[in-house]
Protein backbone atom coordinates (compact mmCIF):
# COMPACT_ATOMS: atom_id res chain seq x y z
CA UNK A 1 0.00 0.00 0.00
CA UNK A 2 1.80 3.29 -0.93
CA UNK A 3 2.08 6.12 1.51
CA UNK A 4 -0.27 9.51 1.21
CA UNK A 5 2.90 11.46 1.30
CA UNK A 6 6.73 11.46 0.30
CA UNK A 7 9.68 12.26 2.08
CA UNK A 8 11.57 14.96 0.10
CA UNK A 9 14.10 16.31 2.98
CA UNK A 10 16.03 14.46 5.61
CA UNK A 11 18.87 16.92 7.97
CA UNK A 12 21.15 14.49 10.23
CA UNK A 13 24.01 15.31 12.26
CA UNK A 14 27.12 13.71 12.37
CA UNK A 15 29.77 13.46 14.99
CA UNK A 16 32.17 11.02 15.95
CA UNK A 17 33.61 9.28 18.90
CA UNK A 18 36.20 12.14 19.86
CA UNK A 19 36.47 15.70 18.74
CA UNK A 20 38.72 15.78 15.06
CA UNK A 21 41.11 19.05 13.43
CA UNK A 22 39.70 18.77 10.12
CA UNK A 23 41.93 20.75 8.04
CA UNK A 24 38.87 22.18 5.92
CA UNK A 25 41.35 23.74 3.46
CA UNK A 26 42.84 20.32 2.80
CA UNK A 27 39.83 19.01 2.26
CA UNK A 28 39.04 21.80 -0.46
CA UNK A 29 42.15 21.33 -2.41
CA UNK A 30 40.78 17.72 -2.47
CA UNK A 31 37.54 18.21 -3.91
CA UNK A 32 38.22 21.85 -5.98
CA UNK A 33 34.38 21.97 -7.02
CA UNK A 34 33.20 22.22 -2.97
CA UNK A 35 32.74 25.57 -1.46
CA UNK A 36 34.47 26.57 1.51
CA UNK A 37 34.66 30.48 2.20
CA UNK A 38 35.50 30.90 5.59
CA UNK A 39 34.92 34.45 5.78
CA UNK A 40 31.37 34.09 5.11
CA UNK A 41 30.34 30.68 6.95
CA UNK A 42 32.61 28.02 9.08
CA UNK A 43 31.68 25.03 7.39
CA UNK A 44 32.97 23.65 3.70
CA UNK A 45 29.76 23.09 1.84
CA UNK A 46 29.95 19.19 0.33
CA UNK A 47 27.84 18.88 -3.05
CA UNK A 48 26.96 15.21 -4.47
CA UNK A 49 27.04 15.83 -7.73
CA UNK A 50 24.71 13.33 -8.99
CA UNK A 51 22.02 14.30 -6.04
CA UNK A 52 20.50 17.53 -4.00
CA UNK A 53 22.71 16.60 -1.35
CA UNK A 54 24.57 18.70 0.68
CA UNK A 55 26.78 18.05 4.07
CA UNK A 56 28.19 20.57 6.07
CA UNK A 57 31.62 19.84 7.34
CA UNK A 58 33.36 21.43 9.90
CA UNK A 59 36.64 21.56 11.39
CA UNK A 60 35.89 19.72 14.46
CA UNK A 61 34.42 16.88 12.49
CA UNK A 62 30.88 17.23 13.03
CA UNK A 63 28.57 17.67 9.67
CA UNK A 64 25.22 17.93 8.61
CA UNK A 65 23.53 15.82 5.95
CA UNK A 66 20.43 17.46 4.35
CA UNK A 67 18.45 16.76 0.83
CA UNK A 68 16.48 14.82 -0.42
CA UNK A 69 16.53 11.27 0.61
CA UNK A 70 13.60 8.22 -0.13
CA UNK A 71 14.26 6.78 3.36
CA UNK A 72 16.39 7.46 6.66
CA UNK A 73 18.76 4.45 5.61
CA UNK A 74 19.68 6.54 2.39
CA UNK A 75 20.59 9.88 4.26
CA UNK A 76 22.71 7.41 6.26
CA UNK A 77 24.35 6.37 3.37
CA UNK A 78 25.16 9.65 2.03
CA UNK A 79 27.31 10.05 5.43
CA UNK A 80 28.97 6.91 4.80
CA UNK A 81 29.69 7.99 1.25
CA UNK A 82 31.34 11.44 2.12
CA UNK A 83 33.32 9.92 5.17
CA UNK A 84 34.44 7.41 2.39
CA UNK A 85 35.30 9.96 -0.43
CA UNK A 86 37.32 11.88 2.25
CA UNK A 87 38.99 8.91 3.74
CA UNK A 88 39.76 7.84 -0.30
CA UNK A 89 41.19 11.36 -0.65
CA UNK A 90 43.80 10.69 2.45
CA UNK A 91 41.55 12.51 4.73
CA UNK A 92 41.69 10.90 8.38
CA UNK A 93 38.21 10.50 9.37
CA UNK A 94 37.11 7.66 11.30
CA UNK A 95 34.75 4.94 9.45
CA UNK A 96 32.24 4.60 12.10
CA UNK A 97 30.19 7.77 12.78
CA UNK A 98 27.15 8.82 15.18
CA UNK A 99 24.42 9.43 13.04
CA UNK A 100 21.03 11.67 14.08
CA UNK A 101 18.59 12.22 12.32
CA UNK A 102 17.32 15.44 13.40
CA UNK A 103 14.55 16.07 11.08
CA UNK A 104 12.03 14.48 8.39
CA UNK A 105 10.33 16.77 5.79
CA UNK A 106 7.30 15.09 3.85
CA UNK A 107 4.36 16.66 2.00
CA UNK A 108 1.62 14.49 0.57
CA UNK A 109 -2.03 14.66 -0.14
CA UNK A 110 -4.72 13.47 2.69
CA UNK A 111 -8.09 11.95 1.36
CA UNK A 112 -10.56 14.93 1.05
CA UNK A 113 -10.48 18.40 1.53
CA UNK A 114 -10.07 20.37 4.92
CA UNK A 115 -12.25 22.81 6.55
CA UNK A 116 -9.42 25.12 7.67
CA UNK A 117 -11.71 27.41 9.64
CA UNK A 118 -13.79 24.34 11.82
CA UNK A 119 -10.07 22.79 11.71
CA UNK A 120 -8.47 26.40 13.77
CA UNK A 121 -11.11 26.37 16.46
CA UNK A 122 -11.83 22.81 17.03
CA UNK A 123 -8.45 21.09 17.63
CA UNK A 124 -5.78 23.06 20.08
CA UNK A 125 -2.20 24.10 18.63
CA UNK A 126 -3.45 25.35 15.98
CA UNK A 127 -2.30 29.04 14.24
CA UNK A 128 -4.37 29.98 11.13
CA UNK A 129 -4.29 33.15 9.55
CA UNK A 130 -5.88 33.31 6.21
CA UNK A 131 -5.39 36.86 5.41
CA UNK A 132 -1.48 36.45 6.00
CA UNK A 133 -1.12 32.64 4.83
CA UNK A 134 -3.45 29.90 3.15
CA UNK A 135 -1.96 27.11 5.19
CA UNK A 136 -2.72 26.04 8.97
CA UNK A 137 0.02 25.21 11.31
CA UNK A 138 -1.38 22.32 13.76
CA UNK A 139 1.04 20.80 16.26
CA UNK A 140 1.15 17.45 17.55
CA UNK A 141 2.64 16.30 20.67
CA UNK A 142 2.88 12.44 20.01
CA UNK A 143 4.85 11.80 18.10
CA UNK A 144 6.11 15.14 17.55
CA UNK A 145 5.55 16.86 14.45
CA UNK A 146 4.05 19.57 13.09
CA UNK A 147 2.19 19.47 9.69
CA UNK A 148 1.25 22.54 7.02
CA UNK A 149 -1.92 21.87 5.90
CA UNK A 150 -4.07 23.17 3.11
CA UNK A 151 -7.93 23.57 2.51
CA UNK A 152 -7.07 21.49 -0.86
CA UNK A 153 -5.85 18.21 1.44
CA UNK A 154 -2.23 19.08 0.98
CA UNK A 155 -0.10 19.15 3.43
CA UNK A 156 3.68 19.29 4.55
CA UNK A 157 5.18 17.10 7.46
CA UNK A 158 8.22 18.65 9.73
CA UNK A 159 10.02 18.05 12.76
CA UNK A 160 9.71 14.04 13.18
CA UNK A 161 12.68 11.90 13.33
CA UNK A 162 11.62 8.64 12.57
CA UNK A 163 10.08 6.91 9.22
CA UNK A 164 7.65 5.29 12.11
CA UNK A 165 7.20 8.67 13.69
CA UNK A 166 6.05 10.19 10.42
CA UNK A 167 4.04 7.47 9.45
CA UNK A 168 1.79 7.82 12.77
CA UNK A 169 1.52 11.64 12.56
CA UNK A 170 0.00 11.51 9.39
CA UNK A 171 -2.24 8.45 10.48
CA UNK A 172 -2.92 10.82 13.75
CA UNK A 173 -3.80 13.80 11.30
CA UNK A 174 -6.40 12.10 9.25
CA UNK A 175 -7.82 10.48 11.85
CA UNK A 176 -8.41 13.46 14.07
CA UNK A 177 -9.67 15.02 10.87
CA UNK A 178 -12.13 12.42 10.52
CA UNK A 179 -12.94 11.65 13.92
CA UNK A 180 -14.40 15.42 14.20
CA UNK A 181 -15.90 15.63 10.72
CA UNK A 182 -13.19 18.26 9.65
CA UNK A 183 -12.78 17.23 6.21
CA UNK A 184 -15.16 18.49 3.43
CA UNK A 185 -17.08 16.44 1.15
CA UNK A 186 -15.22 16.67 -2.10
CA UNK A 187 -17.42 17.69 -4.94
CA UNK A 188 -16.78 16.24 -8.41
Amino acid sequence: MSKPYEIVNIVASVSFEYELELDLNKICIAFPDEVYKPEKFPGLVYHFKDTTVSVLIFKSGKMVRAGYAKSTDEAKNDVYRVIEDLRNKGIDVPEKPNIDIQNIVAYGKLEHDVDLEKVSYTLTKTLYEPEQFPGLVYRIDDPNAVFLVFSNGKFVCTKTKTENDLDRAVENLSRELQDKNLFLENVS
